[in-house]
């Protein structure tokens, strides 16, 4: 059996977040591997058990940490290095000095010099399931969710900013359909570019009998800026419905709700469930449709297209966001959306028009929003067209 005591606390054996930029593949490596074998060690990755690089025994020897005793080490004390290990991981600073640190690694990950984007991509992954192993539920311990404030500068004279808070509730380690149950970059940033500039959104009409729905609204966070902006252009409200077809999701969406907008008896966003390839829509075709993130399968955007078809008023405007990721399994998932409303054989509506991207819009991804691996995103605006 080899030496157990092959691991030092987050605050020692991380490189500084600051001096990312500069530290080597190997290092990064040494780092990872060694918060796996504190925080998920039954769990070490493929990618850096095969590839594990040859500095990284040294790079992990035992430090006098606090967490390790003289006799553990003269003895090589199993048990007692097991004991310092669960000490470890319970001490809420090294936690989150470990959270902080994998949360700037990935954030920075598509600035970092490695040798290939394959290794790259490795990186990413590894630091998201380690990240997403802190929110693992153990055999006693419930995964906890986090609130989060977003402030967006607006354009409006009454205001300086529009301001959001939500849950973003923890991901199930069994069921990979609850992504919705986290705030992604792409629906910041879409939220960040309304509050901007409502006109070229058409939502300077809000409260004007304006009526608008987010598909696979998540958090709720695009809806509930949509609201809260609302308030503070027009004293009469708008439809505003938020949908999404997962009941988790749709349960943290509805707990939002209430959050943002306490002891209304009927709050400003409403809720529906909303499968996108089997429904039948209870509502009249609205004026606004919204979407962001919400393509990350191949057959997203055609059954996008469809529902939006039978969604959208005749001179109504759909909004999507979608994320580009140049490598990893989302590789091309954006290009899948031009494919889609060029295709000759989409649903036409009563007067033979079909659905077209009539204007695109590249947006940079913005330094501490959305995943290392994200490299920008299009935003389109859809309408009904010959």
């Amino acid at each position: 059996m080899s030496h157990p005591g092959h691991w030092q606390p987050p605050s020692i054996s991380l490189p500084p977040v600051r001096s990312l930029l500069s530290a080597s593949e190997e290092r990064i490596d040494a780092a990872l591997q060694n918060l796996h074998t504190i925080y998920c060690p039954l769990r070490l990755p493929t990618s850096i058990a095969q590839e594990r690089p040859k500095s990284a025994s040294s790079a992990l020897k035992l430090v006098d940490s606090g967490y390790a005793s003289e006799d553990e080490r003269d003895d090589g004390d199993v048990k007692e290095t097991e004991h310092a290990l669960e000490a470890l991981r319970a001490d809420d600073f090294e936690r989150d000095f470990a959270l902080h640190w994998l949360t700037g690694l990935m954030v920075r990950a598509e600035e970092l010099e490695f040798s290939s984007e394959e290794t790259r991509e490795r990186i990413v992954e590894d630091a998201a399931s380690l990240l997403a192993s802190f929110t693992d539920p153990g055999e006693e311990d419930e995964p906890e969710a986090m609130t989060r404030n977003f402030s967006f500068p607006t354009s409006l004279a009454s205001e300086k900013t529009i301001d959001v808070f939500l849950n973003d509730a923890p991901l199930s380690t069994t069921d990979h359909t609850d992504v919705g149950l986290q705030s992604w970059g792409a629906s910041i940033i879409l939220s960040g570019l309304m509050c901007a500039s409502p006109a070229r959104f058409g939502l300077d009409k809000l409260g004007d009998g304006l009526s608008i729905i987010e598909l696979g609204a998540g958090t709720g966070l695009v809806s509930l800026t949509l609201a809260a902006l609302q308030a503070h252009i027009s004293k009469t409200a708008s439809s505003i419905i938020a949908t999404d077809y997962h009941p988790a999701v749709l349960e943290n969406l509805r707990s939002n709700i209430s959050a943002n907008f306490p002891g209304l008896p009927t709050p400003p966003v409403q809720t529906m469930l909303l499968d996108w390839s089997q429904f039948s829509v209870p509502v009249k075709p609205v004026d606004i449709l919204i979407a962001a993130d919400a393509v990350y399968a191949p057959e997203h955007a055609v059954l996008l297209r469809n529902c939006a078809t039978r969604l959208l008023t005749p001179d109504g405007v759909f909004w999507l966001i979608v994320t580009v990721r140049t490598h990893g399994k989302f590789e091309g998932i954006a290009d899948t959306v031009e494919a889609a409303f060029a295709d000759q054989k989409a649903p036409k509506s009563v007067d033979n028009k079909v659905l077209r991207i009539l204007k695109t819009e590249w947006v940079e991804k913005r330094r501490g929003i959305g995943r290392g691996d994200e490299t920008g995103y299009r935003l389109h605006q859809i309408g009904w067209a010959e």
